[in-house]
């Protein structure tokens, strides 16, 4: 396969012509590239292909994947709603290894570091390539060239995107499901393992030839209510445990208790406070990292001194969300993704918690979405430069280390809020140049930090609002100063080579950003 070539996108960013040699659109501005043509679609079956009885369980995870006909070059997919507490890929691609199939796809929603031991299926030539976040060891291992092939970074949205567009065909789908019947119908909110929702498996189910649920809580047909459709599911596996539901809480969903960060978390929903956000009937989304958690704590004191009640709340859920619901503040939680047990209790108990999928929520290539119903989302990053264009998937040294989740989505919000410290571990994040550009300057509205709050000219409406609010309200620019001078200067550029490793995709399919291989390779 020769070399693609690199092209200067809209944003001014050299990506690659094709990627894994498939042809590619680089990037051409928000809402820009308009795609022609039909949604793809599944192979046609027949009932008759099928046991007539609707027991489709069959003996072993073995089994079926043998059964789907798994061979070399597939792609594989799978969901994260187990998050760190995934106990099903790694199985799966051992098996796949004592079949000595080469040359895999994998697919999945999310990678997490239960997933580590992948790196070593990389190295056999079980699996070529990831598209899907690429964190922790994985991320690094990437970074350093291990891959044969290129990553693609989506947002949950754009993985939707990926597949009802045709961009991405998925053979076999692997459904972990906490509670499931033997025809397939399958739910996340209950049984032994019980997770929260299954959103980010539903496109699998949809688009992909063959679908294994795997379950550890088998229950008499019909199981209700039922989160995946058992109509489009091949194979059922029962197995002890298909997940630990505990470790969906992670890193990036507990509370800080950071005085710096609660400090910028206040400061944000003062901000949003003085904005004339906050009133009868409005919406907001906060992110699952320590910061934002904190911001909906100061907005839930907010509401409750001002007797106002949201009309929804978008998810992630969290307890906090979830007390929020049960106190009266909101009337729904339009939910994407459970993050800890108080959620999946919720989910299973309240009306108003409402299990969504990326397709009503953030899919570009739809008839509309929620994410731009939102008045407000306020979410996390790990850098920003003076444009306000963003960062969420590499560090400054370059390496990745994050994933996109449902990021880039969210900018599309009437006000996007960036709560982040001026700097981490001596390292500024404002800067002037991001390493990576994930998410476009144009839609993202203010950066929090410690030192003073810094609006996106663009907006001269929020700087109107604020002008007399007795807020930090600074430029960009006179921030990064600040830091940069108590610092010593501008951080050094990472040392990268010109071997693209990774690409970052837009919501829309097109090529926002390329990362290179990181010099330190050893």
């Amino acid at each position: 396969m020769s070399k693609p070539k690199l092209v200067r996108n809209t944003i001014g960013r050299m990506v690659p012509n094709e990627i894994n040699g498939v042809p590619q659109v680089p990037f051409k501005g928000v809402g820009q590239y308009l795609p022609k043509g039909s949604k793809a679609a599944p192979p046609i079956r027949s009932c008759a292909e099928y046991p007539m009885d609707g027991n489709k369980v069959v003996g072993s995870l073995k089994e079926a994947i043998k059964k789907a006909g798994l061979k070399d070059g597939m792609t594989v997919s799978n969901h994260h709603h187990f998050r760190n507490g995934d106990l099903i890929m790694n199985q799966v691609f051992d098996i796949a290894a004592e079949m000595g199939v080469k040359g895999l796809r994998w697919f999945p929603s999310a990678a997490f570091p239960c997933h580590d031991p992948i790196i070593d299926h990389i190295k056999n030539g079980t699996i070529d390539w990831i598209e899907g976040s690429l964190n922790g060891l994985l991320g690094d291992f990437a970074s350093r060239g291990g891959m044969r092939g290129t990553g693609v970074l989506r947002s949950h949205g754009g993985r939707w995107q990926a597949v009802q567009d045709g961009e991405v065909h998925i053979d076999i789908a692997i459904i972990a499901a906490p509670t499931a019947d033997e025809f397939g119908n399958a739910t996340g909110d209950r049984g032994p393992s019980a997770c929260g929702l299954l959103g980010f498996g539903l496109v699998d189910t949809l688009y992909a030839d063959k679908i294994i649920v795997v379950t550890d809580n088998l229950v008499p047909f019909p199981c209700i209510p039922w989160q995946i459709q058992g109509q489009n599911v091949d194979f059922v596996v029962v197995l002890d445990k298909v997940g630990e539901p505990e470790k969906i809480v992670s890193g990036t969903t507990k509370l800080t208790e950071a005085p710096d960060r609660l400090h910028i978390a206040e400061m944000a929903a003062k901000f949003v406070q003085a904005a004339g956000i906050i009133k009868e009937g409005f919406s907001f989304q906060a992110g699952a990292g320590g910061t934002a958690l904190a911001f909906a704590i100061y907005l839930k004191e907010m509401m409750k001194d001002a007797n106002i009640k949201a009309r929804f709340i978008r998810g992630g859920s969290t307890k906090y969300l979830v007390e929020m619901l049960e106190e009266g503040l909101t009337d729904y939680i339009l939910d994407g993704q459970t993050f800890d047990l108080e959620g999946v209790r919720s989910m299973r108990e309240n009306n108003g918690h409402v299990n969504t999928s990326p397709f009503t929520s953030y899919n570009w290539h739809g008839k509309g979405n929620f994410a731009s119903m939102l008045d407000v989302v306020v979410l996390g990053a790990t850098e920003v430069d003076v444009n306000f264009n963003a960062n969420v998937v590499t560090h400054s040294d370059g390496r990745m280390l994050h994933g996109i989740g449902g990021w880039q989505n969210c900018l599309f919000s009437k006000c996007t809020i960036l709560p982040i410290p001026s700097f981490r571990k001596k390292i500024p994040i404002i800067v002037d140049n991001v390493t990576t550009l994930v998410g476009p300057g144009e839609l993202i509205d203010v950066v929090v930090t410690e030192r003073g709050i810094a609006i996106n000219p663009l907006r001269k409406d929020l700087i109107k609002t604020t002008k007399n609010s007795g807020l930090p309200i600074r430029r960009i620019e006179e921030i990064k100063e600040e830091v940069d001078d108590l610092i010593g200067g501008p951080p050094a550029k990472p040392e990268l080579m010109d071997e693209v490793i990774s690409v970052v995709k837009w919501v829309d399919g097109t090529v926002i950003d390329s990362i290179f291989k990181i010099k330190d390779s050893k």
